[in-house]
């Protein structure tokens, strides 16, 4: 028996969740006293690769097939199908990130697995198997009692923190052959978007609802995001008005996100935006009404007109930062 951990490629690179998913993968191997192994598919460095060691992997399989470099449902879950069976897993981890909620499901059917998505730590107990995740848009916690032999988990964003207890270990390479034609899809091209710090992807993420008032407004938003390295985000209204572009929407018809940050000037906190936001690690508000339903869930709060708050943080933090 063993774990299987996918770790998705994006450029070249481990997007940045993959260390936390390595550490509860390696944490759930020392529970059953197994190993915890690393799938890697696409073309990745060997010191990218070596560095998942340091988070508790220990084996680091790569499949460094040119045509794996860009995610293809079918032609990754056949990979890592292979892989399962050559390495007898019984557990499967991908995060819950848009490649994770593609792969993860497929993958179980095949096994003809259980498939749990979003769990929030490390089982509950392993006889019965009970793992725990948010439900009702992550207002309620809920315990899953898992039967099947075969498992295959999505781990909720900082369900735990990334720990580097361990030493680099030395990537081993896997020849996996690459069914091409099960593609149905003719990939014309790809673009990839430059410049610009990818929302799901963001440390900081500094958002904006209707409380801005005025499309123009926003360039307060992208200033405070600039200074900080952070991204910009916004609600669905101010989406579907056209104040900010589609792709900034967060929430649970938009982008579900998951920053360490979250700022949120001006937003009431709807149940589907909140749904889309509420994994952040620190939520801070700033709202004229202190009964605001985002203050429920923000770490920090200040009531005011955020139009007369931001000035005085983005002048705060150029002081600081010598700007």
């Amino acid at each position: 028996m063993s774990i299987l951990i996918f770790a998705e490629n994006r450029n070249g690179k481990f997007p940045r969740h993959v260390p936390e998913l390595v550490t509860y993968g390696r944490q759930l191997a020392d529970q059953f006293r197994v190993q915890a192994i690393v799938l890697a598919p696409g073309r990745m460095d060997h010191p990218e690769l070596a560095a998942l060691g340091k988070y508790g992997a220990h084996r680091v399989l790569s499949v460094p097939d040119q045509s794996l470099d860009v995610m293809d449902n079918r032609m990754y879950s056949d990979v890592i199908l292979e892989i399962a069976g050559e390495e007898d897993a019984e557990i499967l981890l991908f995060a819950y990130s848009n490649a994770g909620k593609a792969l993860a499901p497929l993958v179980a059917a095949h096994l003809q697995a259980a498939y749990v998505s979003a769990i929030t730590g490390l089982p509950a107990g392993t006889d019965p198997f009970v793992v725990r995740k948010k439900v009702f848009s992550g207002k309620v916690f809920t315990d899953i009692f898992v039967k099947t032999r075969k498992k295959v988990f999505t781990l909720a964003p900082h369900s735990l923190e990334a720990s580097e207890h361990y030493d680099p270990v030395t990537p081993e390479i896997r020849h996996v052959k690459v069914h091409e034609n099960r593609n149905v899809t003719e990939r014309m091209e790809i673009k990839s978007q430059e410049g610009k710090l990818l929302l799901t992807e963001a440390d900081i993420v500094i958002s904006g609802g209707r409380g801005m008032q005025h499309p123009d407004n926003f360039k307060l938003l992208e200033e405070l995001a600039a200074l900080l390295g952070g991204a910009t985000a916004c609600t669905r209204p101010v989406s579907d008005e056209g104040w900010r572009p589609a792709e900034e929407h967060a929430g649970q018809t938009g982008k579900i996100i998951a920053p360490d940050l979250y700022f949120a000037f001006g937003i009431s906190g709807a149940i589907q935006h909140l749904a889309g936001v509420s994994s952040s690690k620190v939520i801070a508000a700033v709202n004229t009404d202190p009964e605001a339903p985002i203050f429920e869930v923000a770490d920090y709060g200040i009531v005011g007109d955020a139009l007369d708050i931001l000035p005085k943080m983005i002048e705060e933090i150029k002081r600081r930062k010598h700007v």
